[in-house]
């Protein structure tokens, strides 16, 4: 009785520990449930005749049947469960050691999966739910979403439900071709599968340039063709000073101008609209000046050599001369005079 008594005020603790336990882990993901139980039964399946012969004679058949339960087997499947790098699987079964013994020793439900991951712990939800209450995700005659894409959140106590199309299709259930896809013509009385256009169409009857019904950005309907616009040609481009338009397919970009330009038509130093500084223009193009050959005096400074540069020019002290304190002095070997007593 004095045992009873005393065991009677821990167990509402006991309760709140279970209670805050599965708290816990509801913020582990359904995919680390899942690669744990994934786990755990694969273990099972490793240890079921282990250190046996098969069971053949009754010995052997009834030291598999203690070994079958046994806790030995139990820590054995729990040890490799869990890969040593994988932090979230190692952290979610050190909070789960209760319920895995619990499973374990009463076998509660054969599905290892269902029962702890769905039902005992909420972390995941059958296949076709979704969210906090596995409600039921969107389905169609070809399944959930049509069977042309997928619930979000399916599986898991997350997402919206909403179908994620696959590439092709769109709609609350994915049944509608999206833009720049048309549906094929079927043989049988199955619903056709929608198949991409011509690259440059919105929406189209085929997969030939010349069945074009509308055209995507940047392209213009011409003849069931959809032409590519020239937005550098018809002044459509917004390019920043210094940059030109060069169109391409559907779009067009800006592209730096040649460093010998400020501001330009195109590439190259042929398509400056003004040479920068350090280049002058000769026939069409904007080169390069040589400071050094066309100035009388580039650097005035005493004992200084001109080497030109790519659109400048630089100074430096002549061979046989170092710079000290801003001006090139001879380079003289640093002697020091001893003096003896």
């Amino acid at each position: 009785v004095q045992a009873m008594w005393w065991s009677w005020p821990l167990l509402p603790a006991l309760v709140l520990f279970s209670v805050l336990s599965v708290v816990r882990v509801q913020t582990a993901p359904c995919q680390t449930c899942r690669k744990l139980t994934d786990s755990f039964i694969k273990g099972l399946e490793k240890t079921s005749n282990k250190n046996f012969g098969g069971g053949k004679t009754a010995w052997e058949e009834e030291k598999l049947a203690k070994y079958a339960r046994s806790e030995t087997r139990l820590l054995e499947i729990v040890e490799a469960a869990c890969e040593k790098s994988d932090f979230d699987c190692n952290k979610l079964l050190e909070q789960l050691e209760d319920q895995v013994e619990t499973w374990w020793f009463h076998r509660y439900a054969p599905d290892l999966f269902e029962w702890l991951c769905i039902e005992e712990l909420r972390l995941c939800c059958p296949p076709g739910r979704f969210g906090p209450d596995c409600k039921e995700c969107l389905s169609g005659p070809g399944g959930v979403c049509g069977g042309l894409g997928r619930c979000e959140g399916e599986g898991t106590r997350l997402g919206d439900g909403e179908c994620v199309c696959d590439p092709g299709y769109f709609g609350q259930l994915c049944q509608s071709c999206a833009d720049g896809y048309y549906r094929e013509k079927s043989s049988n009385h199955s619903t056709p599968a929608c198949a991409a256009c011509y690259h440059s169409c919105k929406k189209c009857s085929g997969p030939e340039d010349y069945k074009c019904v509308d055209c995507k950005p940047g392209w213009i309907l011409h003849d069931n063709k959809c032409v590519d616009t020239d937005e550098c040609g018809t002044e459509l481009a917004r390019c920043l000073s210094n940059t030109y338009c060069h169109n391409t397919d559907g779009s067009y970009e800006c592209r730096g101008c040649d460093q010998a330009c400020v501001g330009c038509m195109g590439s190259g130093p042929a398509r400056c609209k003004k040479c920068a500084r350090g280049y002058k223009l000769r026939g069409a193009k904007c080169l390069d000046v040589d400071e050094c050959s066309e100035r009388a005096i580039a650097c005035p400074g005493l004992n200084e050599a001109c080497f030109n540069e790519e659109g400048s020019f630089r100074c430096e002290c002549a061979d046989g001369f170092i710079r000290r304190d801003s001006i090139c002095v001879e380079n003289q070997p640093y002697s020091r005079t001893c003096e003896h007593p």
